[in-house]
């Protein structure tokens, strides 16, 4: 278990060096775009479209790789106030239904983006396809992740749990 602990960090860390890299392109388009329109007075399109690429690609690049299960944005009053068998059940419910959810959308998701082959962007001539098919990615990463919360939880382990300002989980 040691070496698979060693390559998910391994895994997590490039995931972060690609979300870096991605923050780094988008911060370079934004200021060619500023330098080119208020200092050349030549706006440049194909920076605003890769600013807004790389946007999106790197909010949905992070919720599937990067971000972790306790560092998720959530409102737990009611899930930090109950004991451990409340968690669980609710984290069986939540699981479940958000692998239903994603799973049921995953054939249009995928219908959807190899469609929009048809079409590209209007100055970096990318794909659609290409630039929206980091949802693809991201859902079933999401589909994996919580399944993989919902065996833990079927299991008993305490799988991506919040923990409490009192030392508890």
């Amino acid at each position: 278990m040691d070496r698979m602990t060693r390559i998910a960090g391994w895994l997590h860390r490039r995931a972060e060096n690609v979300a870096a890299l991605m923050l780094a392109v988008m911060f370079a388009a934004f200021i060619v775009q500023i330098a080119s329109r208020y200092v050349f007075n030549l706006p440049v399109g194909g920076a605003n479209e890769l600013t807004i690429t790389m946007w999106l690609w790197v909010v949905l690049w992070g919720a599937a790789f990067v971000l972790r299960e306790r560092d998720e944005i959530r409102f737990d009053i009611v899930y930090g106030s109950v004991g451990p068998g409340a968690r669980r059940v609710m984290t069986l419910i939540a699981s479940a239904a958000l692998v239903a959810l994603y799973g049921y959308s995953l054939p249009a998701v995928w219908d959807y983006v190899t469609f929009m082959k048809i079409q590209k962007t209007s100055y970096l001539d990318i794909r659609y396809d290409w630039l929206f098919s980091i949802y693809v990615i991201f859902a079933v990463a999401v589909l994996i992740r919580y399944a993989w919360l919902f065996v833990g939880a079927l299991a008993g382990r305490r799988t991506g749990e919040i923990q409490r300002g009192d030392g508890q989980t």
